[in-house]
């Protein structure tokens, strides 16, 4: 829901009256987003369902009850992916999505969608 032109003349004053009383916070508080703790967490997450996929396949010759040792690790790496994405909701998706997407310009090939046909 965007805001109405009246709350962001409100923002917009907090915002100068920020950058005169603190112009280092301003600074810092602009660079950084509010779902930076939960993506780290995300990068994590997946990070550790890879491991325990790997512990899993690699010692499932050698007993199955260390497979299910990394079945366990996937399985929490999971509920925490999920846990996290949970917490940042659609619009915390969409933030990093966008910020990912500014940060990665699609080069003028893939954009195109042109495909040689034989």
């Amino acid at each position: 829901m965007p805001l109405s032109e009246n709350e962001q003349n409100i923002l917009a004053e907090i915002e100068r009256h920020l950058e005169e009383t603190d112009p280092g916070l301003a600074r810092h508080v602009g660079k950084r987003s509010v779902y930076r703790h939960a993506v780290g967490s995300l990068k994590w997450s997946i990070l550790g369902f890879v491991v325990g996929l790997g512990l899993m396949v690699a010692t499932l010759r050698v007993h199955y009850l260390v497979a299910f040792a990394g079945f366990l690790v996937m399985l929490v790496s999971a509920l925490g992916f999920e846990r996290n994405l949970r917490m940042m909701g659609r619009a915390g998706i969409a933030q990093v999505s966008s910020a990912f997407r500014a940060a990665n310009p699609p080069t003028a090939g893939r954009r195109s969608g042109n495909v040689d046909e034989d």
